[in-house]
């Protein structure tokens, strides 16, 4: 059992037996009040002489405002995602491509030894557009090295170009059997820009590390897809979130200097609290965390306090 104390806003939560062996999981389950805005919550802990904090927000009731975007599905056709990897592919863009709305913008590529684009350009998300790159997708099929860069620099380029307000959201479905994680992770580093950057990772071994980082550092998040039964629902999951970003921009500033992660903040989507977790240098930390966004296109903003007594003894 578990004893709570609350000060004002604020609650303390302790094991009402006192301390107790570390020998197995202590599961707290409890549900944060939503309202028309997003709200922002901030839990501390000192363990040694080193201050940690994870900070929440969680999204509001409300049905988001739909945000304009420009969806780019990257997709590995190399030889190892021959047999039931490039299936899964293919099915995860079948998928995606049933998801769009029509004022979408949207593009394809795919990549082996060569990278082959489907448009010149994105294009609107109309029923003959969409028709086209079903057939494209249809005829995929798995030969040739893992070329990823190239592809990647595609995806990631004229986003000046860019129709005004537009988020463009690039989806990198692959098995990750590539050895040049670095220079990958370098390019996503340089070119990212104002891109969101979601990993699929297709298979029983896709390359782990390489996939969450760059989803880590693009703003996204990473699906791991280990047979054709997880298709539907692991891509609904996906497209449900890209469809309804609450907040973009998420920008967050600490009242002392930190190490965060994720790195950069990611957007806010609709029924999925983002979690950020800190860590403070040098001494105790007190004072506010201000978060800003954009929410419907208007610029939001919210404090919290850093309560230094809080942590102590903790």
């Amino acid at each position: 059992t578990i004893a709570v104390q609350r000060d004002g806003s604020r609650y303390r939560i302790e094991l009402a037996g006192g301390p107790v062996e570390m020998d197995r999981d202590v599961l707290l389950q409890w549900t944060p009040v939503a309202g028309s805005e997003p709200q922002a919550a901030y839990f501390g802990e000192k363990v040694g002489e080193h201050h940690y904090g994870l900070l929440m927000l969680v999204p509001p009731v409300a049905a988001p405002v739909v945000v304009p975007r420009e969806l780019v599905f990257v997709i590995d056709t190399s030889g190892s995602m021959g047999g039931v990897s490039i299936e899964q592919a293919r099915a995860s863009v079948r998928r995606a491509l049933r998801q769009l709305r029509p004022d979408d913008y949207f593009n394809i590529i795919e990549f082996n030894t060569n990278h082959r684009t489907l448009f010149a350009v994105p294009l609107q998300a109309t029923r003959h557009n969409v028709g086209r790159a079903s057939e494209f997708v249809r005829q995929l099929h798995a030969s040739g090295g893992t070329e990823m860069l190239p592809a990647l620099r595609e995806a990631l380029s004229g986003q000046e170009e860019l129709h005004a307000g537009r988020l463009r959201q690039v989806v990198f479905i692959t098995d990750g059997a590539v050895g040049n994680e670095v220079a990958l992770y370098e390019e996503i580093a340089g070119k990212l820009g104002d891109a969101r950057l979601f990993t699929v990772g297709i298979g029983s071994a896709p390359n782990g590390w390489f996939m969450r980082k760059a989803a880590d550092f693009g703003r996204g998040t990473h699906t791991v897809i280990g047979d054709l039964s997880e298709v539907g629902p692991r891509m609904d999951a996906l497209f449900e979130a890209l469809a309804a970003p609450v907040a973009t921009d998420i920008a967050v500033e600490w009242p002392a200097a930190t190490e965060t992660w994720p790195e950069r903040a990611p957007d806010l989507y609709r029924g999925e609290p983002l979690l950020l977790a800190v860590r403070f240098r040098g001494g105790t930390p007190a004072g506010m965390v201000k978060v800003t966004g954009l929410l419907g296109g208007q610029q939001w903003t919210r404090q919290v306090a850093v309560d230094a007594n809080a942590l102590e003894g903790h």
